[in-house]
């Protein structure tokens, strides 16, 4: 769970509010039904759901939202599995009486050990999650394109050579101002990758 846990939290943190829940739904939905685990992580999906919401204007789904969120996350320790929970309770309550509060001020915070974790913070296994979880969820990207820049970093680092699928990876996870020139030459590559591997496909079968 740590590595999708972290990526969620470095997606909502940098301002993908929607986006951030794709990082925890595939764990989640493995999950023991009433399980700490997994009211855990149903409170965050919804409490992401709840700013998201807040933000777009849309006040009743944000503070239906943000009352479920809490039903969730009550009961559970002040701090699991490293997240703050009590400040997450109090700007759920927050934002179920004023859900404004969200655009007047930027959303709380999310942080992890004390920590508020950052893209920029994100291990390869953590920036892996991330950026298959933003080519979902953002418009404008091909699932598969970022997939298999994936695996194909994953050979890198496998290989211990890290070099040009491994960089274009965290790129486009971290760089939000170029994510667009990122993920174009990310493209590039992948296409060419996949052309050479079908250009030797079955030649000794």
């Amino acid at each position: 769970m740590d590595d999708s846990l972290r990526a969620g939290v470095a997606i909502y943190n940098a301002g993908s509010y929607r986006a951030a829940h794709g990082a925890w739904e595939s764990t989640w939905l493995d999950l023991e039904d009433g399980s700490d685990d997994e009211r855990f992580l149903h409170g965050l999906i919804q409490f992401t759901a709840a700013v998201h919401h807040a933000r777009e204007g849309n006040h009743s789904g944000a503070t239906g939202l943000a009352e479920s969120a809490q039903g969730y996350l009550d009961g559970l320790p002040d701090t699991y599995r490293g997240v703050e929970l009590d400040g997450v309770r109090a700007y759920l309550a927050q934002l179920e009486s004023d859900p404004d509060v969200a655009v007047r001020d930027d959303p709380l915070e999310l942080r992890v050990d004390g920590h508020v974790v950052t893209p920029d913070e994100l291990d390869f296994d953590a920036i892996a999650v991330a950026a298959e979880v933003l080519a979902e969820e953002l418009d404008g990207y091909d699932e598969a394109i970022v997939a298999d820049a994936v695996a194909y970093a994953r050979e890198e680092v496998a290989d211990g050579t890290q070099t040009q699928f491994t960089a274009m990876v965290f790129d486009f996870v971290q760089n939000e101002v170029q994510r667009g020139l990122v993920y174009q030459r990310m493209g590039e590559h992948v296409r060419l990758r996949r052309r050479r591997k079908d250009d030797v496909s079955g030649l000794f079968e």
